[in-house]
């Protein structure tokens, strides 16, 4: 074709492939050079790049809050804490996203189908639906509560449950109503799970989920990062609150945050952050 130069942001991270068509340019006289705005071409593709380096995929937690940090009345009640615009950007998160993950908890306190409810149409850079698949939905369930009628399973995408101590039977019954079962012996540990996803070659996971599987993942060190929408209304002290992390006791105990992004989505605000020192 006569080109007789090529600039490419970055190297394929992939250990199988990187590097080799470069080479191959190289060795057909092409003259090759990368490296061009690599920051934020990585920025991209978090998750494949995560996954080809340390073998674990890119994590976002998404919560929603009120402005004095709470997520659910003491009674609970939780739905429509933030405005349309932002429930329709949450949809177009777990559209990028190659997993969304859950907890036991909120399965059985609110139902979800977790599925992604924004048309192709609805997706930038989605053109049809050739293009566009849901996500794996993961129940993490160490003992096999989640019902076999939940609101999960009859929706199109596909549905795991990870547990540890679940009966076979129930587990059985699972699949039948269409779940893909995984037992890990000894525990859901969070980065094992994590890895295990990996291994599934999901590239971003995102978690939602209430106050307890949140705090254990940020305490765990498997989020990278954090996406909080904020309303602007107050739900009082009673409330329930953004984490649950017991021990934290003293000021130095304090998890520290660096903000990448805040910006308005409607009414609501939408911060990204990520833990400081990772």
């Amino acid at each position: 074709a006569g080109v007789t130069r090529v600039v490419a942001s970055m190297e394929d991270p992939n250990p199988l492939v990187a590097g080799k068509g470069m080479a191959l340019l190289r060795k057909q006289g092409v003259s090759v050079a990368s490296g061009l705005l690599q920051a934020e071409s990585e920025k991209l593709n978090p998750g494949f790049i995560k996954r080809m380096k340390t073998g674990m995929p890119w994590v976002r937690c998404k919560l929603a809050m009120s402005l004095d940090g709470r997520t659910a009345m003491a009674s609970g009640e939780s739905v429509w804490i933030t405005g349309e615009d932002a429930r329709r950007d949450v949809q177009r998160l777990r559209a990028r996203s190659s997993a969304v993950v859950t907890g036991i908890g909120t399965v059985l306190a609110d139902d979800p189908s977790m599925n992604v409810r924004l048309t192709p149409e609805e997706l930038p850079g989605v053109e049809s639906s050739a293009y566009f698949r849901q996500p794996l939905r993961v129940v993490l369930d160490s003992s096999l509560r989640v019902p076999e009628n939940a609101r999960l399973f009859p929706v199109e995408g596909s549905v795991q449950v990870i547990h540890s101590r679940g009966d076979d039977a129930k587990a059985r019954r699972l699949r039948e109503a269409g779940a893909d079962v995984l037992k890990l012996e000894g525990g859901l540990d969070l980065p094992r799970v994590m890895g295990e996803l990996a291994e599934q070659e999901i590239n971003e996971v995102l978690i939602e989920a209430g106050p307890t599987l949140a705090g254990a993942a940020l305490k765990a060190g498997v989020i990278d990062e954090l996406i909080i929408y904020m309303a602007p209304h107050l739900m009082g002290h009673q409330a329930r609150g953004l984490f649950h992390l017991p021990g934290l006791e003293k000021m130095a105990d304090r998890i520290d945050l660096r903000i990448q992004d805040i910006r308005p989505v409607g009414r609501d605000f939408r911060i990204s952050a990520t833990v400081a020192g990772e």
